[in-house]
């Protein structure tokens, strides 16, 4: 049977080698077979550059390369935290890159996908950060440190997101839903599909008189899961 796959907030990090396992089992054998695979963002804890040798992802990213080679497509769109994420990784790799926002077409349904954390944008100090981060000269001038000094700095941001998080509510956290209006209505479809807020759950809405659909989907902090998607419907799935 037909079938598109889409998973996103793995947080692969070699300190939760649970998740990175079940990733890669996951590729092994639960793909296979499926007309693509779309990797919503946060792949990774954190993503420093394509420059990291990263040697504890080497199998997981054998295992994407290999189904590409067999005629798989792999899309990827970045997250919050892999948003430096570059074509040498796509190569590697060997997916396609896509834009923070992009429509699709799956089995007759025009769908918005993106990480989603541009929605929450109630978090006026994430707000802030992401646009900082998404600079073109922030970014060329945060990859020319050393290596090392990118991963201490990465781990400190890491450290005061979790601290920030604890004493942010979890509405100021969770997508804004004006912000999710104005995107289904800005790319003219019905359907919107996300990570990044961790609340798996599909959200009937009605946008321009129309009835519509917000798809979130898990993270893996557990047992992980995913959205297939096929000509007759899509459901969420835990692995």
């Amino acid at each position: 049977m037909s079938e598109t796959l889409f998973i996103s907030d793995l947080h692969l990090d070699k300190e939760r080698p649970h998740s990175l396992r079940l990733f890669e089992r996951f590729l092994q054998t639960r793909v296979p077979g499926a007309d693509a695979l779309y990797i919503l963002g946060d792949l990774f804890e954190y993503w420093v550059g394509d420059d990291d040798p990263a040697p504890h992802l080497d199998r997981a990213f054998d295992l994407l390369s290999a189904l590409s080679e067999q005629g798989m497509s792999l899309f990827f769109v970045h997250g919050n935290r892999d948003f430096l994420v570059g074509e040498t990784f796509a190569r590697r790799c060997g997916c396609q890159l896509l834009e923070t926002e992009t429509v699709v077409e799956l089995y007759g349904t025009a769908a918005l996908i993106m990480h989603g954390d541009s929605l929450c944008t109630d978090d006026v100090d994430y707000m802030a950060f992401r646009t900082l981060v998404r600079d073109p000269q922030w970014q060329a001038a945060f990859l020319a440190r050393p290596l090392d000094r990118r991963h201490a700095e990465a781990e400190a941001a890491r450290a005061r997101s979790r601290s920030s998080t604890r004493n942010k509510s979890a509405e100021i956290t969770d997508v804004n839903a004006r912000a999710v209006t104005d995107a289904l209505r800005r790319h003219g479809v019905q359907t919107l599909i996300h990570g990044h807020t961790h609340r798996p759950a599909i959200h009937d809405l009605t946008v321009a008189g129309r009835p519509a659909r917000r798809i979130v989907l898990p993270d893996w902090y557990d047992t992980g899961g995913l959205l297939v998607c096929r000509p007759d419907g899509m459901s969420l799935e835990n692995l």
